[in-house]
């Protein structure tokens, strides 16, 4: 049940009264008048075999104020492409259907890369900024919906109250996080978010004391939410991380380039589930071990540019401080599972803290061995000042490719 109670520096929106959906998608209806709206889904090929791609699909056919909805798939074969041509062709909605691995796209990136103007590696963050790229080509929606295509517990409710905020013509914000309590199946989930970035944003703070920034980002009740909504014209100046650290990375470009009061957050799930990584404590490139790496690299990054001094004596600061208040969370989800019936593995937990304590350490050590590195894909205002064709050149090649190889007509 959600509460009206406001914390933190930015606006939280809640669900308090349970409003029919029906109510909410009609007036969605009259903002897409004046405020055209669009919805953005990053997913690999892989997720359209899974349950929830086509639960997903049968919602959206009923959601009736998007203007076009645009797909990036990634790791597809052609033979793949065709078929996700054919599974999204049951979308009423005009729909675009980016074949990031296809020889036309792949053209223009490699040009891109020449200038050093893409990311050097494939993932969601690369995915989501060419959608990005798209969306502004096509020049038509004026806010922008996006999330995750591995909800096994999706519903279009959600994708209603993410939108709603920067749809209505009578708010200003320019962007909106969703959040949502993270329990399914009788289990308290978001181990990242839980034990390793609210610990270590207390831990930020007690180091370095109460940075707005840091307030900033303690103020989102699930900062790695991958869903999120905003106005158009924020696609222009946003720089995308290409790593995990993307959620973190797309704050903190609204925290600079914004005031707080354009940014909200809102309630768009009772119950939300998708698809769990392993915790990978042998293998730091994989899974929940390389996402806590580039998640603290990326607030390390942002502390810096802050003007924060950082080194070795820090970072060990900083692990001891974590491991011990990220222990005394435990403590606290524990209780809040037991009163809620919930199951806790305090054993698994304490294995996770342990895992990210070593890794806020390996981030700091990354950071200081390259600190001029630059993760984050360079905003379009600049590809564009570099290429002015690019955007023409993209949907050409998305029109071109959904031509040769949709279904015959």
């Amino acid at each position: 049940m959600g509460d009206f109670y406001q914390n933190g520096i930015i606006t939280t929106l809640h669900n308090l009264s349970r409003r029919p959906l029906e109510d909410m998608e009609q007036e969605l209806c009259q903002f897409a008048k004046r405020r055209p709206m669009a919805l953005i889904l990053p997913c690999l090929y892989s997720e359209l075999e899974t349950d929830a791609m086509p639960n997903i699909i049968a919602h959206l056919q009923k959601v009736p104020y998007l203007s076009e909805i645009i797909i990036g798939l990634d790791r597809a074969t052609e033979e793949q492409y065709r078929h996700a041509l054919e599974f999204f062709s049951a979308l009423p909605q005009p729909t675009k259907v980016l074949w990031n691995d296809g020889p036309r796209l792949r053209a223009i990136d490699e040009i891109l890369k020449g200038e050093k103007l893409s990311p050097m590696d494939p993932g969601k963050g690369r995915n989501v900024w060419f959608c990005m790229g798209y969306n502004l080509a096509a020049g038509t929606a004026e806010a922008v919906a996006m999330h995750d295509c591995d909800i096994v517990t999706y519903d279009r409710e959600l994708l209603a109250r993410l939108i709603y905020p920067v749809a209505n013509p009578n708010f200003n914000y320019e962007f909106c996080k969703g959040f949502y309590a993270r329990t399914a199946n009788g289990k308290m989930n978001g181990r990242v978010s839980r034990l390793l970035v609210t610990p270590l944003l207390y831990s930020l703070k007690k180091v370095f004391g109460d940075l707005d920034y840091l307030e900033y980002l303690d103020s989102y009740r699930y900062p790695l939410a991958g869903e999120f909504s905003f106005r158009r014209d924020v696609m222009t100046d946003l720089r995308i991380p290409s790593d995990w650290g993307l959620e973190i990375g797309v704050l903190s470009e609204m925290y600079r380039n914004y005031s707080l009061n354009r940014i909200c957050q809102v309630d768009i799930a009772d119950v939300y589930d998708h698809k769990h990584q392993d915790l990978s404590k042998d293998n730091d490139q994989g899974g929940l071990s390389k996402m806590s790496i580039d998640i603290t690299k990326a607030i390390f990054r942002k502390l810096a540019t802050n003007g924060i001094v950082l080194n070795p004596e820090t970072f060990r600061t900083v692990k001891a401080t974590y491991y011990r208040a990220a222990l005394d969370f435990i403590e606290i989800y524990r209780n809040d599972a037991e009163i809620n019936g919930l199951r806790l593995d305090v054993h698994q937990e304490e294995q996770a803290v342990e895992l990210f304590a070593s890794n806020i350490m390996k981030a700091g050590n990354m950071y200081l061995e390259n600190p001029m590195d630059a993760p984050f894909i360079p905003s379009w205002n600049r590809v564009i000042s570099a290429f002015p064709t690019v955007l023409q050149q993209l949907s050409q090649a998305v029109a071109q490719d959904m031509e040769e190889f949709g279904p015959e007509k």
